[in-house]
């Protein structure tokens, strides 16, 4: 009888624990396609009736226009004070700067629940009622982290002789960064704004502390379908969710390559 060797039962387990994690996700793309009522296998038939009826939902194009603008500010907003951020970390010497390196990258080791809850009291110490504005704070601080620590990566990785010759050539400081640096960080900065859209536009358990009736996003609008209803619409939204999750990644990573062959 041959002997079951250590990395055959490691290979076997690898492949029982992504059987466990994507089949339930594969349920509810198939499931997405079912022309009945009420899911079951297997199924007796093929529509688009729920995608259709799902456009046709004005509260979920609402939500999912919510998620779209929301994510893409989160995305811009944490690029613009991530960059300068990381460009001070790693070029330059000051007072407390690991401190404050720290203290940026903390909300990456604090629960959601935790950062949720400790947002929206100190917004109700400020007397200030729940808006967008505070949405988006609330997942800037969720975000920030990602992008400090990819573009603090690159920087490493790109020696400063370069951003010297071109001072030393002329050039003035944001001359250098304009020319020379930045082209350099671009996929980095890039892989950051996907980072921080991705994660904004997925995010549920902070979100429901901070969003009003008029800003929700497509996952909180999914968690309130579920606690009232378990309806086919749900399955077709889901799949439009793991679709833009997984295209989202796969754009970036062939955005980067072409960055660097450029």
């Amino acid at each position: 009888m041959p002997r079951i060797s250590g990395w055959s039962l490691i290979r076997l387990y690898t492949i029982l624990v992504y059987v466990w994690m994507f089949t339930p996700i594969v349920a509810v793309i198939i499931l997405s396609f079912n022309p009945q009522q009420f899911g079951s296998f297997p199924m007796e038939g093929f529509s688009f009736r729920w995608y259709v009826k799902l456009a046709h939902n004005d509260t979920i194009l609402n939500a999912f226009k919510n998620s779209l603008v929301l994510g893409s500010l989160t995305a811009v907003v944490t690029t613009a004070v991530g960059i300068p951020a990381a460009m001070a970390f790693v070029r330059y010497e000051f007072p407390g700067k690991n401190t404050l390196n720290t203290l940026l990258l903390t909300p990456i080791m604090i629960p959601e629940v935790v950062l949720g809850v400790a947002l929206l009291l100190f917004i109700r110490w400020l007397q200030q009622p729940k808006s967008f504005a505070l949405l988006l704070i609330g997942h800037v601080v969720l975000t920030l982290p990602y992008v400090l620590l990819v573009v603090q990566a690159r920087l490493v990785g790109i020696k400063r002789v370069y951003e010297e010759a071109a001072l030393s050539l002329g050039a003035n400081p944001f001359q250098t960064f304009k020319e020379v640096t930045l082209p350099l960080l671009a996929p980095a900065i890039l892989a950051g704004m996907l980072f921080s859209f991705t994660i904004s536009f997925d995010d549920v358990t902070a979100t429901l502390f901070w969003a009003t009736a008029r800003s929700q996003t497509v996952p909180v609008k999914i968690f309130g379908m579920l606690r009232n209803s378990i309806s086919p619409e749900i399955n077709a939204l889901g799949a439009v969710m793991i679709l833009l999750t997984i295209s989202i990644p796969l754009v970036a990573g062939y955005l980067s390559r072409r960055f660097r062959r450029g």
